[in-house]
């Protein structure tokens, strides 16, 4: 099922980069205004000029930062600052980061992945896209062929078949790149470029799905531009740069994405509260300063039944569903199983939409809503007036994930965060290079 390449990737040429660090990037997704001016300022050979390069008032079809991108990777292939690989390859690659305090590795493999439509069900998405982003992505790879952000993928393997394989392959060896960046996290990468091994993954690959963490706007953009270079009789651009994952890798993190709430107008907290013990029973917490051990109450009582933490007024509560059959009148009955059994589309539907009248399109605006990873911003976000409300949630499961997934549905807005995230720079995908 999934077909996955050995390709020449792009590196940084370490006798003229002697700080990798000072050129790699968070993926563009995650980076604002003030960020991308760092990052600017931080080395002139930055991989933020190719991946998301500044916009100018006085930019033209023939000079804005698509051109520029083209630009600077031409000029950096010819100054040697970037290097192709010698040999097609694939790539081990490690991210050591602390979780809870916990020093935790993720391991996952770089490689091409053959692009095809959804439809055809080797590889499957779990969230809607946007048009705007895509369409930016699409001008980038029409000038400059290249992938530099990765998609981020999972696959099912149990017995760890790949894992043993590549790590086998590259036993006893000194990484061939090894970074931390700007969050204190470590980045290793190993380079496999032998083709038996090769030939190896690839055949424990045939077999799986591939489904979609991170990543989707790029995906359906590698894809729209495959079939452009096809038509234009290119059939060899029919890949993408993709990391992937194993979901029985004990790295594997999601975080959950919570929320606050504002401008709701007459808004009142008794209201609400009498509203909410309809349908669910609600505890006080007593000490808001706690947030580690209430956020643990909340994931030891989600592995029983649907609960929410709520913080309004200064006082956290605990909103535990009282009686799984009313979900049948709140949630949409075109969903899957699958999709309806999840949190945050409870949430969205019985408390959000139901009783404070945020609806699908107001989720989608954010008029009324912000999103944070950090429970104590969520805390300070209502302390200070900022919002009137928020909910506190459990991570989605990974296994919820593939079951959305495999169900061909799309999991609802800002459910997942899957933590770290893929840095940019480390490998570059150039399409022409072969």
């Amino acid at each position: 099922m999934a077909n996955i390449i050995a390709f020449k990737g792009l590196r940084y040429n370490s006798e003229k980069i002697t700080n990798l660090s000072s050129v790699v990037t968070p993926p563009y997704d995650i980076i604002d205004e003030t960020a991308q001016a760092k990052y600017y300022a931080e080395h002139p050979a930055n991989i933020i000029r190719l991946e998301l390069g500044l916009t100018f008032p006085q930019d033209t079809p023939t000079n804005n930062r698509y051109t520029r991108a083209k630009n600077y990777i031409d000029k950096w292939l010819e100054e040697e600052i970037l290097l192709p690989e010698q040999l097609p390859s694939l790539y081990l690659y490690e991210q050591e980061f602390l979780n809870q305090g916990i020093r935790t590795i993720r391991t996952g493999f770089i490689c091409g992945l053959k692009v095809e439509p959804y439809e055809k069900g080797t590889i499957l998405p779990h969230e809607e896209t946007l048009s705007k982003p895509k369409a930016d992505r699409l001008q980038l790879m029409r000038s400059t062929h290249s992938n530099f952000s990765s998609i981020f993928g999972l696959y099912s393997d149990a017995e760890r078949t790949v894992d043993l394989i590549m790590k086998d392959a590259v036993k006893g060896k000194l990484p061939d790149i090894e970074i931390v960046d700007e969050a204190d996290e470590t980045h290793r990468i190993w380079v496999i470029s032998d083709p038996e091994v090769i030939q190896t993954v690839q055949s424990a690959m045939a077999d799986k799905q591939i489904f979609i963490a991170d990543g989707h706007h790029r995906y359906e953009t590698a894809l729209e531009y495959a079939n452009e270079m096809q038509e234009q009789g290119l059939p060899d651009y029919d890949y993408v740069l993709t990391t992937l994952v194993n979901l029985f890798d004990e790295g594997l993190l999601v975080l959950p994405t919570h929320r606050v709430v504002g401008n709701i107008k007459s808004f009142s907290s008794a209201k609400l509260l009498k509203q909410l013990n309809k349908l669910f029973d609600i505890d006080t917490y007593p000490d808001k300063n706690n947030l580690e051990e209430f956020m643990k109450e909340l994931k030891l009582r989600g592995t029983k039944q649907h609960v929410f933490g709520m913080y309004v007024d200064d006082t956290l509560y605990f909103l535990q569903l009282k009686d799984p059959q009313t979900l049948e009148q709140y949630l949409p009955q075109e969903r899957s199983d699958a999709w309806r059994n999840l949190d945050v589309a409870i949430l969205d539907n019985m408390i959000l939409d139901n009783i404070l009248g945020i609806g699908t399109q107001e989720r989608k605006n954010q008029d009324n809503l912000a999103y944070s990873r950090s429970e104590q911003w969520v805390i300070e976000q209502i302390d200070n007036k900022q919002y009137q409300l928020g909910f506190l949630i459990n991570a989605t499961g990974v296994d919820e994930i593939v079951a959305v997934a495999r169900a061909r549905d799309k999991m609802p807005q800002k459910s997942t965060y899957f933590y770290p995230k893929l840095i940019t720079g480390l490998i570059i995908n150039n399409l022409d290079i072969r």
